[in-house]
């Protein structure tokens, strides 16, 4: 099983569906002649020429119409943001274009579209371009989101992305394009709708996505020394969402943590801790804790950056709270 970066996954998903089907094609911002960003277009314009492979001007609303236009038409296109955050401009083709087109056309008309893309803060970019924006797209009726946490889910969830005849949000961690791990060979596709259980535990469940699934698992390993057995359950999908995972593994360890990069009011972490209330209820021997980005604008200093985010410390802080370890 070869060994690949986040970034590397991701390119080869793209290069696996263009050579699968010629109705998929690649369209954004220096996706071309500059490889991508984040250097994740690599090598396709060579390979599949600039009808396939589309830089455009820095015009996210008009780039992402023309996508859903293509998508009307029968082609599968993956639009690609520079970064989410430039993607609030779009928000309009999104919503109210790509998520309901299939609804308002009576089942008439598919919508075969991914938008994908960096999500959430690196380091220093500031409160415009260090933006969660997992709840807000989960929100929306008619989109499915996905936010991968490896290399491996990377890949096999972009591919099953644009095999999908509903539009598609990828949301890339901008943090994890250089982590390495194994991607297994041949055809890899990670259907949509299903989380993954990273590290069995039986004392606590720490529910996470994307960047959190690595505070998590840190968490995860501090808590054992202290004999403490912590679950770690990447939800990978946030819509749908895997409810049947996250009650199986609560009803196991009768306590959970939620942990999430974004904001905690009306955050993914909140419609967790719904669906544990509403199924599991009888289940918890501890109310459910949450862990998020702090309640204010991403600060720059980068000391305070560090304060604002979700930290391993944090979620065992949280885990030691629901496991009354501290009383």
């Amino acid at each position: 099983m070869p060994t690949l970066t986040y970034r590397d996954a991701l390119n080869q998903a793209l290069r696996e569906e263009m050579q699968r089907d010629p109705d998929v094609f690649l369209m954004g911002e220096e996706v071309g002649v500059y490889q991508g960003a984040y250097k994740v277009s690599r090598g396709l314009l060579e390979e599949f020429g600039p009808q396939r492979v589309v830089d455009t001007p820095i015009a996210e609303l008009g780039f992402a119409g023309i996508g859903v236009g293509a998508a009307m038409a029968g082609l599968r296109p993956v639009i690609e943001f520079m970064t989410w955050n430039f993607a609030l401009l779009a928000l309009d083709q999104i919503v109210n274009s790509a998520a309901k087109m299939l609804y308002m056309s009576g089942g008439q008309i598919p919508m075969p579209i991914v938008f994908r893309g960096p999500n959430g803060a690196a380091l220093q970019l500031s409160s415009q371009h260090s933006q969660a924006w997992e709840s807000w797209i989960a929100h929306i009726p008619g989109l499915k989101v996905v936010a991968p946490a490896t290399p491996a889910d990377a890949k096999g969830l972009l591919k099953a992305a644009i095999r999908d005849n509903n539009p598609v949000i990828v949301l890339e961690g901008e943090m994890l394009y250089n982590v390495k791990g194994d991607v297994p060979d041949g055809e890899h596709v990670v259907p949509i709708g299903q989380a993954e259980v990273k590290r069995e535990g039986t004392d606590v469940t720490l529910i996470c996505h994307s960047k959190t699934v690595t505070t998590a698992l840190k968490a995860a390993d501090q808590l054992a020394a202290d004999n403490v057995s912590a679950e770690v359950l990447d939800l990978r999908s946030l819509r749908p969402m895997d409810e049947a995972a996250v009650l199986e593994s609560v009803r196991k360890t009768n306590r959970a943590v939620v942990v999430e990069e974004g904001w905690p009011h009306a955050g993914i972490g909140a419609q967790v801790v719904d669906i544990i209330q509403r199924d599991a209820f009888d289940s918890l021997d501890a109310p459910v804790q949450r862990v998020t980005q702090a309640d204010v604008p991403m600060p720059y200093n980068k000391h305070l950056e560090r304060a604002a985010k979700p930290s391993p410390e944090k979620v065992v802080a949280a885990a030691r709270r629901v496991l009354y370890l501290d009383e």
